[in-house]
Protein backbone atom coordinates (compact mmCIF):
# COMPACT_ATOMS: atom_id res chain seq x y z
CA UNK A 1 0.00 0.00 0.00
CA UNK A 2 1.98 3.09 -1.51
CA UNK A 3 2.02 5.84 1.30
CA UNK A 4 -0.42 8.71 1.86
CA UNK A 5 0.08 12.84 1.45
CA UNK A 6 -0.19 12.63 4.99
CA UNK A 7 2.51 10.78 5.34
CA UNK A 8 4.84 12.31 3.40
CA UNK A 9 4.12 15.25 4.85
CA UNK A 10 5.08 13.55 8.20
CA UNK A 11 8.30 12.33 6.73
CA UNK A 12 9.35 15.88 5.40
CA UNK A 13 8.46 17.12 9.64
CA UNK A 14 10.93 14.89 10.66
CA UNK A 15 13.95 15.59 8.35
CA UNK A 16 13.19 19.40 9.48
CA UNK A 17 12.05 20.02 5.80
CA UNK A 18 9.84 23.48 5.66
CA UNK A 19 7.29 23.19 3.05
CA UNK A 20 4.32 24.80 2.52
CA UNK A 21 0.98 22.88 0.28
CA UNK A 22 -2.03 24.96 -1.17
CA UNK A 23 -5.08 23.35 -2.68
CA UNK A 24 -6.73 23.58 -5.95
CA UNK A 25 -8.51 21.26 -8.40
CA UNK A 26 -7.22 18.35 -10.14
CA UNK A 27 -4.45 18.91 -12.44
CA UNK A 28 -3.15 16.62 -15.27
CA UNK A 29 -0.72 18.14 -17.33
CA UNK A 30 1.05 20.85 -17.61
CA UNK A 31 -1.20 23.28 -19.35
CA UNK A 32 -4.04 22.66 -16.80
CA UNK A 33 -1.80 23.39 -14.30
CA UNK A 34 -0.82 27.07 -15.87
CA UNK A 35 -3.95 28.19 -14.84
CA UNK A 36 -2.48 28.76 -11.08
CA UNK A 37 0.41 30.81 -12.05
CA UNK A 38 0.26 33.81 -10.19
CA UNK A 39 -0.99 31.86 -7.39
CA UNK A 40 1.76 29.62 -6.76
CA UNK A 41 4.90 31.16 -6.43
CA UNK A 42 8.34 29.59 -7.46
CA UNK A 43 9.38 27.24 -9.83
CA UNK A 44 6.50 24.87 -11.94
CA UNK A 45 8.06 21.31 -12.97
CA UNK A 46 7.22 18.51 -15.22
CA UNK A 47 7.91 15.05 -14.40
CA UNK A 48 8.21 12.26 -16.81
CA UNK A 49 8.23 8.79 -15.57
CA UNK A 50 10.18 6.58 -18.45
CA UNK A 51 11.95 2.56 -19.13
CA UNK A 52 14.78 2.10 -21.37
CA UNK A 53 14.91 -1.13 -23.29
CA UNK A 54 16.33 -3.08 -20.33
CA UNK A 55 13.08 -2.29 -18.85
CA UNK A 56 15.01 0.66 -16.17
CA UNK A 57 12.71 2.86 -14.61
CA UNK A 58 13.56 6.72 -14.68
CA UNK A 59 11.45 10.03 -12.98
CA UNK A 60 12.76 12.93 -15.04
CA UNK A 61 11.85 16.32 -13.46
CA UNK A 62 12.56 19.35 -15.65
CA UNK A 63 11.38 23.05 -15.51
CA UNK A 64 7.34 23.16 -16.96
CA UNK A 65 8.59 25.59 -19.60
CA UNK A 66 11.54 23.31 -21.35
CA UNK A 67 10.99 20.77 -24.15
CA UNK A 68 13.06 17.85 -23.76
CA UNK A 69 14.47 16.31 -26.82
CA UNK A 70 12.95 12.42 -25.63
CA UNK A 71 15.28 10.70 -28.89
CA UNK A 72 18.52 11.74 -26.60
CA UNK A 73 17.00 11.65 -23.30
CA UNK A 74 18.48 8.29 -23.37
CA UNK A 75 22.45 9.57 -24.29
CA UNK A 76 22.30 11.81 -20.72
CA UNK A 77 20.94 10.03 -18.62
CA UNK A 78 22.47 6.32 -19.01
CA UNK A 79 19.90 4.18 -20.47
CA UNK A 80 20.62 1.57 -22.95
CA UNK A 81 18.82 3.01 -26.01
CA UNK A 82 15.51 5.33 -26.22
CA UNK A 83 13.02 5.50 -23.36
CA UNK A 84 9.48 5.02 -23.45
CA UNK A 85 6.56 6.38 -21.28
CA UNK A 86 6.02 3.79 -18.36
CA UNK A 87 2.19 2.30 -18.36
CA UNK A 88 -0.08 3.93 -15.45
CA UNK A 89 -0.17 0.21 -14.01
CA UNK A 90 4.04 0.71 -13.63
CA UNK A 91 3.60 4.15 -12.03
CA UNK A 92 1.65 3.11 -9.80
CA UNK A 93 3.52 -0.36 -8.60
CA UNK A 94 6.45 1.42 -8.47
CA UNK A 95 6.35 4.97 -7.45
CA UNK A 96 2.97 4.37 -5.71
CA UNK A 97 0.77 7.51 -8.03
CA UNK A 98 -1.56 7.75 -10.51
CA UNK A 99 -0.96 8.96 -13.79
CA UNK A 100 -1.30 13.12 -13.70
CA UNK A 101 0.26 12.79 -9.82
CA UNK A 102 4.13 12.63 -11.55
CA UNK A 103 6.29 13.66 -8.80
CA UNK A 104 9.56 12.90 -6.90
CA UNK A 105 7.68 12.74 -4.21
CA UNK A 106 7.27 9.20 -5.33
CA UNK A 107 10.55 8.34 -4.46
CA UNK A 108 8.97 7.63 -0.78
CA UNK A 109 7.16 4.54 -1.94
CA UNK A 110 9.72 3.03 -4.07
CA UNK A 111 11.40 0.98 -0.82
CA UNK A 112 13.34 -1.37 -3.58
CA UNK A 113 15.29 1.67 -5.50
CA UNK A 114 13.86 0.83 -8.63
CA UNK A 115 13.60 4.44 -10.16
CA UNK A 116 16.73 6.51 -11.19
CA UNK A 117 15.38 10.18 -10.18
CA UNK A 118 16.69 12.22 -12.94
CA UNK A 119 16.67 16.40 -11.97
CA UNK A 120 17.19 18.81 -14.25
CA UNK A 121 20.34 21.21 -13.58
CA UNK A 122 18.86 24.71 -14.56
CA UNK A 123 15.44 23.64 -12.42
CA UNK A 124 17.85 22.93 -9.55
CA UNK A 125 19.10 26.43 -9.27
CA UNK A 126 16.03 27.76 -8.88
CA UNK A 127 13.43 28.58 -5.69
CA UNK A 128 11.05 27.23 -4.45
CA UNK A 129 10.46 24.03 -6.43
CA UNK A 130 6.29 22.73 -6.72
CA UNK A 131 6.00 19.45 -7.03
CA UNK A 132 2.20 17.33 -6.34
CA UNK A 133 2.21 15.75 -3.01
CA UNK A 134 1.39 12.58 -4.64
CA UNK A 135 -1.68 13.40 -5.34
CA UNK A 136 -2.43 16.24 -8.60
CA UNK A 137 -5.31 17.87 -6.37
CA UNK A 138 -2.26 20.36 -4.34
CA UNK A 139 0.89 21.63 -4.65
CA UNK A 140 3.74 21.69 -1.95
CA UNK A 141 6.57 23.67 -2.21
CA UNK A 142 10.59 22.79 -1.25
CA UNK A 143 13.79 24.15 -1.91
CA UNK A 144 15.96 22.52 -4.17
CA UNK A 145 18.71 21.77 -1.08
CA UNK A 146 15.24 19.94 0.89
CA UNK A 147 14.48 18.03 -2.21
CA UNK A 148 17.90 16.42 -2.49
CA UNK A 149 17.75 15.90 1.58
CA UNK A 150 14.12 14.23 0.95
CA UNK A 151 15.90 12.12 -1.97
CA UNK A 152 18.54 10.83 -0.30
CA UNK A 153 16.41 10.13 2.97
CA UNK A 154 14.63 7.67 0.28
CA UNK A 155 17.23 6.33 -0.81
CA UNK A 156 17.87 7.86 -3.82
CA UNK A 157 20.74 9.84 -5.17
CA UNK A 158 19.14 11.80 -7.84
CA UNK A 159 21.66 12.88 -10.85
CA UNK A 160 21.76 16.10 -11.63
CA UNK A 161 22.13 16.69 -15.01
CA UNK A 162 22.31 18.97 -17.82
CA UNK A 163 18.86 17.52 -19.95
CA UNK A 164 18.43 18.03 -23.85
CA UNK A 165 16.02 20.52 -23.95
CA UNK A 166 15.03 23.76 -25.63
CA UNK A 167 13.43 26.58 -23.99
Amino acid sequence: MPLSRDDLFAHLDRLGIAHATIEHEPLFTVEESKRLRGTIPGAHVKNLFVKDKKSRVFCVTLREEAKIDLKRLHEVIGASGRVSFCSGEQLEAMWGVKPGSVTPFGAINDTDGLVTVVLEKTMMAMDPLNFHPLVNTATTAISAADLLVFLRSTGHEPMILDLPVTE
